[in-house]
């Protein structure tokens, strides 16, 4: 019998997540940044990013591949720039304060740029990007990971999912938030599909011939062999554009990682503590550089009417602007609920009682 999803509020969630980063050592600002990112996901319906992904920095920090207190280090800063050192910290931690020191930089100058390395998994980057909302800045955050993709006409996966955002004000109810891998599929969707017994569409991954497998289960343990690979955006080969996905991944690890001195493609894998070395690349600019923030919306919230009121697809009442969707889903959920699969319900509740918590009644 399928088990159904358990609904949680915002609120109570968050306190929890928060309470169980508090519990392994994490300063409590910290542990509350975490989990505002974590359910943040959840609430724009990226469950593959959002408390199914507790585990892996639980876990993280218990085996010592993640260090509980954040240790930041600025290496390097000029009136634009800043590298970062994250300290083989919490990513979410790390790439927040990357990003406001982003945003410093660019109230001053206009424009600032943070690299950084030596950090771990941050989440979705979207929600770096949208930081720079806040202050009316186009808002930038990329990342890379794990090798889990194959390059045009190869097999072997040797770059990450690699993904990148970029956030821009409007003078409408929602901003525009591009937030994409550069894969097809990203690992947490495999995930996903594993938690809800569900198949991958033909053309998402391949095995070591260039034969395309649909069991995400199998997938997931082949990559860790390098017997199976995710596809680039566009898929095999150069006929619809995979070879333009394989160039926007290699983009990401050339920003994240050449620039910033962080592990890249196949790099990544575990040092003797443990630690990854990710790297991120944010950035923040000022839209008066270049004309007047009233003009600038005026003219972008024009361009999105065009687009929105020009004619449908058969069968399509609506054509969405990057980011619509996911806010749509966060102004739903925040007054009916997140679900959350039983199984990470399940462990969360493991949690509560390994770690001793008890005044959140999640």
């Amino acid at each position: 019998m399928k088990r159904k999803q358990v609904m949680l509020k915002k609120q109570p969630l968050e306190d929890f997540v928060t309470e169980v980063f508090k519990k392994l050592g994490v300063d409590s600002s910290d542990a509350r940044i975490v989990a505002n990112i974590l359910v943040a996901a959840d609430l724009k319906g990226f469950s593959s990013h959002g408390v199914s992904r507790l585990k892996r920095y639980v876990d993280g920090i218990k085996t010592g591949g993640i260090e509980s207190v954040t240790k930041i280090k600025v290496v390097k800063e000029t009136p634009v720039s800043a590298l970062i050192d994250g300290g083989n910290s919490l990513g979410q931690v790390v790439a927040y304060k990357a990003m406001r020191k982003c945003m410093e930089i660019a109230e001053k100058t206009g424009i600032g740029f943070v690299g950084v390395k030596n950090s771990n998994h941050f989440g979705i980057a979207g929600y770096y990007s949208t930081m720079a909302l806040e202050k009316d800045m186009i808002g930038i955050s990329l990342t890379n990971a794990r090798f889990s993709i194959s390059p045009t006409f190869g097999v072997e996966p040797v770059l990450g999912t690699n993904p990148i955002s970029v956030a821009v004000p409007t003078g409408g109810p929602f901003p525009f938030v591009l937030d994409m891998a550069t894969s097809i599929i990203q690992r947490g969707k495999l995930e996903v599909l594993e938690r809800k017994n569900g198949e991958m569409l033909s053309g998402w991954a391949i095995d070591e011939n260039g034969k395309t497998l649909t069991n995400p289960k199998k997938v997931t343990e082949d990559i860790a062999t390098k017997k199976a690979a995710l596809l680039p955006l566009g898929g095999i080969g150069e006929e619809l554009g995979g070879h333009k996905g394989y160039g926007l991944s290699l983009l990401v690890d050339i920003l994240c990682a050449c620039l910033t001195g962080a592990n890249y493609s196949l790099q990544l894998s575990r040092s003797k503590k443990g630690g990854y070395n990710l790297g991120h690349f944010l950035g923040a600019i000022k839209i008066e550089l270049f004309r007047p923030l009233d003009e600038f919306k005026k003219t972008i919230d024009s361009m999105f009417r065009e687009i929105k009121g020009s004619k449908k697809f058969p069968g399509k009442e609506r054509i969405y602007i990057a980011g619509e969707k996911e806010f749509e889903m966060e102004n739903r959920r925040k007054k009916e609920g997140i679900p959350v699969h039983p199984e990470v319900f399940e462990y969360m509740n493991s949690l509560k009682e390994t770690l001793k918590i008890e005044k959140f009644g999640i």
